[in-house]
């Protein structure tokens, strides 16, 4: 299969990039070196290759507090960005199925569950909510050109991604505790983490992320779906995980709740869907995914 990624260079597609290339289809890679997505025009020099699949990764967000400073920029570069890749699909490559990823931070604050059918519901985590409402628009654009035109899409929702690949100063909170942990251990800092430790998350190991994308896109028909193990620990218990792995006591880490930890108390999806759909996928243990990160890491600080 012809395929094009776009985002093709960050997180997610350092991993699903070589995935596909190994299953032996021919991938072009967009990312900001090659192609401004916020320009409609830079598109065009993919125009005359026909593509099977197209995947959006491509994204203008950041981990931390980047989302509190930065709302304005987000919601038009990522307009930009989402409406810009749309209009070429449907104006040159109405044959490819468009896979987009979604955000588990649009699913509405609040203690319902995350059903893909509630996707659109209430209103997102206050501090998200900018790149929120954005991931959501992208899912308003695909269903309407589904119906209009009969374009196929798949929109998949991932839980929040860890392993290997990653950056060094990535500051996703796994990221950040296996980094400040690491720190404590070597170098003999002080361990702080913001907030209580009780907020819940969970945890997807990307190499299985990849595999249920794969499976998603191999099924027939459009439609939306929660990539999640369906399980979520509390920060203070992935804390005392990565303690264990590194060998650091997990009683020296300070709780500073004069900083309160932000966004949701709990953000674990429903996947029911998944386990349905494809009943016989075996998740990686988040212990082994834990030494992998961990030892990614302290390969790439030697």
């Amino acid at each position: 299969m012809n395929i094009l990624v776009t985002g093709g260079t960050g997180f997610l597609g350092r991993h699903l990039v070589p995935y596909l290339e190994k299953e032996g289809h021919n991938v072009v890679v967009i990312n900001s070196k090659n192609c401004d997505l916020r320009e409609a025009k830079s598109l065009l020099q993919f125009k005359d290759q026909k593509f099977d699949r197209i995947y959006h990764l491509a994204a203008w967000t950041k981990a931390g507090d980047f989302c509190l400073y930065h709302k304005g920029e987000q919601w038009i570069i990522n307009q930009q960005i989402n409406t810009n890749v749309l209009w070429f699909w449907k104006e040159f490559q109405p044959q490819a199925v468009l896979i987009a990823m979604g955000t588990s931070c649009a699913y509405p604050e609040g203690e319902m569950n995350l059903k893909e059918e509630d996707y659109m519901v209430g209103e997102p985590d206050k501090d998200l909510y900018t790149y929120a409402m954005t991931k959501r628009m992208l899912y308003a654009g695909l269903l309407a050109l589904n119906h209009q035109f009969g374009l196929k899409y798949r929109y998949l929702i991932p839980s929040t991604l860890y392993g290997t690949l990653f950056e060094e100063h990535d500051h996703h909170f796994i990221f950040d505790l296996i980094a400040k942990i690491q720190d404590g251990k070597t170098e003999g800092k002080e361990v702080v983490l913001w907030g209580t430790g009780q907020q819940i998350r969970e945890l997807i190991f990307v190499p299985d992320a990849v595999g249920l994308i794969d499976a998603a896109v191999n099924r027939d028909e459009s439609d939306i779906i929660n990539l999640g193990v369906g399980r979520g620990y509390t920060i203070r218990e992935y804390a005392e995980m990565i303690c264990k792995i590194i060998g650091y006591d997990h009683q020296k880490i300070k709780y500073d709740t004069t900083h309160p930890y932000s966004g949701m108390k709990k953000r674990v999806l429903d996947t029911s869907k998944i386990k349905q759909l494809f009943p016989d996928f075996t998740f990686t243990p988040i212990e082994q995914g834990l030494k992998e990160t961990i030892l990614y890491y302290q390969l790439l600080v030697r």
